[in-house]
């Protein structure tokens, strides 16, 4: 079931607001703009978008849609053929609506609703935010590149910086294996060279007393000579 529109309802009944409606949208097409109560001009807009649309569809199917709504062909035939091509590279907003004071006698609000026919012109700062966002689109692909190219180098050196610095605590751990082996046997090697010099001292003690005693055994051959002499 279709839903109601908000607020009273135009006429005696929902058929009688149907041709209103339509019956006012066709003037709209015919005049390009017509006075009304500003609760008619917003409660027809969305009737005379609508046929609009189907104007800038051109199909036969859409004339036909069209033409449920409007019964007089002049009509329709003004919208297909002059005003669709108008709006065609208008995306929407085909009405506007002017409010133009109250009415003399009821004090009714009036306004005015009208078709926008003008060319659509194309904004200047939209086109020139779209080629900024592209430039700074295409910097930051570029940027983005250089950093992933420079994150590799480093990546690449890092490793071979990492490879060098095993190779050397490699080379630095085995001098100092060796420098501890010997640090660890040296004193077993002293012990003997520190017992040396008591048996040195004994072999040359050794000597000493030879020569003590062969200078007494000379002085004693020595003693014995004269002593024969002299007798």
């Amino acid at each position: 079931m279709p839903r109601p529109t908000k607020g009273p309802r135009l006429g005696g009944g929902p058929a009688h607001e149907r041709l209103l409606l339509n019956n006012l949208a066709a003037s709209l097409f015919t005049h390009k703009a017509v006075t009304t109560t500003q609760t008619k001009a917003k409660r027809v807009q969305p009737v005379a978008e609508k046929l609009v649309s189907l104007a800038k569809r051109g199909d036969l199917h859409a004339r036909r849609q069209a033409m449920a709504d409007i019964t007089d062909k002049n009509v329709v035939h003004e919208l297909f053929t002059n005003i669709a091509p108008l709006v065609q590279d208008r995306p929407g907003g085909y009405t506007r609506i002017t409010k133009l004071g109250f009415r003399k006698g009821d004090n009714a609000p009036m306004a005015l609703i009208e078709l926008v026919l003008e060319p659509v012109a194309a904004k200047p700062a939209r086109s020139k935010a779209k080629l900024v966002n592209a430039v700074k689109g295409t910097a930051a692909a570029v940027v983005a590149e250089e950093v992933i190219e420079h994150d590799g180098s480093e990546t690449v050196v890092d490793e071979n910086i990492v490879e060098e610095a095993v190779a050397e605590e490699v080379v630095a751990e085995t001098p100092v294996a060796e420098e501890v082996a010997v640090v660890e046997e040296a004193p077993v090697a002293e012990a003997p060279v520190e017992e040396a010099p008591v048996e040195e001292a004994v072999v040359e003690e050794t000597p000493a007393e030879e020569e003590a005693a062969v200078a007494e055994a000379e002085a004693e051959a020595g003693e014995t000579p004269k002593a024969d002499e002299a007798e």
